[in-house]
């Protein structure tokens, strides 16, 4: 087998930090996988929700490989015709008024943070305020990305942290009321739980939290690293709420597949808090990360993706729900769009991902018990009907 030799050399050289499924994948086409061995995967994972746009879209490879003959690197010293053209592209589609673009989703958390810090420390005249974040929340794995990460497992091992953070219970606002003081600065939220479970937020939750945060002049971080770029049916999670941040990260879709991340800010909060020296970035929003985000947004709008999420959730949820209904080990189906949670008892998720890569299908896990199914947002009916066919045989 070709597998063996590649998976020994890789745990010979790799840290071992994930303890990987014995796959090695070759390449990809749409919305299917291929592993050195020649066999063939439907892909509801899409590289934990970053390949929007499947394997091989024509028009955003020969994009990358295009820009890549022109630049790849200029650093921020200077201005850069990529940069520019995303920047506006992003800030069109999510309605905010300024973009820093990042290398990841963690590294746009990290300036999500410190932005809320600096626009306190600006108002207030002092630092020392805190950040009130969500329990069984995921926002990353560096240290301030993992202070704000509401799951004490992933803490625990890197603790002291840091500081000034206070975690409150998802979709209960007495619980956030209960630690507003004069101290905090920010508020950080997913619209939709990812790692925590599938877990979407109540629309009066995230109303009620924007009006508190008015009131106190409190900013609201809405984190969409997982939830954004079309998942939910909208360019973002939040705008399917009404409910707008103050700050906004996102990632992963952002570039389908090359690593880039970004925070967004509202006027108020652009004009209150980073300055010139208080944050930056090598590789942030060099030339060739910037095409990528350029080319997939001309991509959603030309292929008009976000109304294809929103003609297929409906048959996706009808599917998923009958399997719901015929498959006892299946207790819920929680989630929006096209990123979508089943909760399992009496059989263990993992077994599950096993029994489904055996077969040919590619689903992820999510916190506890939860099965997680992103696929690519290019799915069509046919898929989905292969996907739950594949899927019966692993719940039996």
């Amino acid at each position: 087998m070709k597998t063996n030799p590649y998976i020994e050399k890789s745990e010979e050289n790799i840290l071992h930090t994930y303890n990987r499924f014995p796959l090695v994948f070759e390449k990809g086409d749409g919305v299917y996988l291929y592993d050195v061995e020649g066999r063939k995967y439907l892909d509801f994972a899409a590289g934990i929700a970053v390949n929007a746009l499947g394997y091989g879209h024509p028009v955003y490879t020969k994009s990358l490989q295009e820009q890549a003959e022109r630049l790849i690197h200029v650093s921020n010293l200077y201005y850069n015709v990529p940069m520019i053209e995303a920047g506006s592209k992003v800030l069109k589609i999510s309605g905010m008024d300024k973009v820093f673009f990042t290398n990841s989703g963690t590294e746009a958390i990290e300036g999500a943070l410190k932005t809320a810090k600096k626009y306190a420390s600006r108002r207030d005249g002092h630092a020392g305020h805190s950040i009130i974040a969500m329990n069984h929340s995921f926002h990353g794995r560096s240290v301030g990305a993992l202070s704000v990460t509401g799951t004490s497992s992933y803490r625990e091992p890197f603790e002291p942290l840091m500081g000034g953070v206070k975690f409150a219970d998802f979709n209960d606002l007495d619980s956030v009321k209960s630690l507003i003081d004069d101290t905090v600065c920010a508020i950080i939220i997913e619209p939709i739980q990812g790692e925590g479970g599938i877990y979407p937020a109540a629309p009066e939750f995230l109303q009620k939290l924007r009006d508190l945060c008015d009131e106190k002049d409190i900013l609201l971080i809405f984190d969409e690293i997982q939830c954004g770029m079309g998942r939910t049916g909208h360019y973002f999670a939040w705008q399917g709420y009404g409910v707008t941040p103050d700050i906004m990260t996102c990632a992963k879709a952002l570039g389908c597949g090359f690593p880039v991340g970004a925070f967004l800010l509202n006027a108020k909060t652009a004009a209150g808090s980073l300055e010139p020296g208080d944050h930056g970035s090598t590789y942030g929003g060099n030339p060739l990360a910037c095409a990528a985000v350029s080319q997939v947004i001309d991509i959603f709008e030309q292929e008009d993706l976000i109304s294809h999420v929103r003609r297929l959730t409906p048959y996706l949820e009808e599917k998923l729900d009958k399997l719901s209904e015929n498959f006892s080990c299946i207790k819920a189906r929680r989630g929006k769009g096209f990123m979508q949670g089943l909760a399992l008892e009496g059989i263990p998720v993992g077994q599950v991902i096993s029994r489904a890569i055996e077969n040919g299908l590619l689903v992820i896990s999510a916190g506890g018990n939860v099965l997680r199914l992103v696929p690519p947002l290019i799915i069509k009916r046919k898929q989905i009907d292969e996907m739950t066919e594949k899927l019966k045989d692993c719940l039996i």
